[in-house]
């Protein structure tokens, strides 16, 4: 049972990385298919997958289509309840479908002035007091699901759960830009920094060069925050 993902980009795709996350996590076996995000071919590249617009869209192996990471993430929780995809415990499990419904639909002055960049670490940013909001409030909900589900491992839920998925390129978000958030909520970004799964995808993003480059800033850009 193989499934076809179909994703945008590595370096700068924060939905692709939501997507390829949650079937390398769990161990859901898939094909990764490139779409043309900056080179122009997406709308031809993605008539196939029609009525999917945007990346990521999966297709599963009965052949139905499946687009936008939050219905690809239920899609299959459904389809794999042993994987562990979402928290076991029924009250872990309802938070983390919060913390993933707000992430979805959410922290929009965040997502807008930082687009997620897995070059460097931008020196010299000043945040918003838009994107301060964003950050006390994923500090809220970090801290309570850390500090109600957490003590079983260093994610939000303890283990990782698909609420890790959708929060991975916040911490890529807050080590790109050096954005200001408190001692727990730096490691809880050090942890994925530093998971195997977002490393590789990480490595595999720099193999592709650009010009110009995505969302460049005026600014001195350092080296990335975490391991290679």
């Amino acid at each position: 049972m193989t499934y076809d993902l179909y994703i945008g980009d590595r370096t700068f795709s924060s939905w692709s990385l939501r997507g390829w996350l949650m079937f390398e996590c769990f161990d859901i076996p898939h094909r990764t298919h490139m779409v043309g995000l900056y080179t122009g071919t997406m709308q031809q590249d993605l008539a196939p997958l029609a009525p999917a617009r945007l990346v990521p869209v999966m297709r599963i192996p009965d052949g139905t289509v499946v687009g936008d990471t939050l219905a690809m993430a239920e899609t299959l929780a459904e389809r794999h309840p042993d994987a562990g995809l979402w928290p076991a415990d029924p009250a872990a499990r309802a938070m983390a479908r919060w913390l993933v419904a707000e992430m979805h639909s959410g922290f929009g002055a965040l997502r807008t002035d930082c687009p997620m960049q897995l070059h460097g670490q931008w020196q010299g940013f000043a945040p918003s007091d838009a994107v301060r909001t964003d950050l006390a409030r994923l500090e809220d909900l970090w801290s309570l699901a850390r500090s109600q589900f957490g003590d079983a491992g260093p994610w939000l839920f303890g283990a990782y759960s698909l609420a890790d998925v959708f929060y991975a390129p916040i911490a890529a978000r807050i080590a790109g830009y050096d954005l200001p958030v408190s001692d727990a909520a730096q490691t809880y970004v050090a942890h994925h920094l530093s998971d195997p799964a977002f490393r590789a995808w990480r490595a595999q993003g720099l193999t592709v060069s650009y010009d110009p480059m995505p969302y460049a800033m005026d600014l001195e850009q350092g080296a990335w925050p975490g391991p290679d």
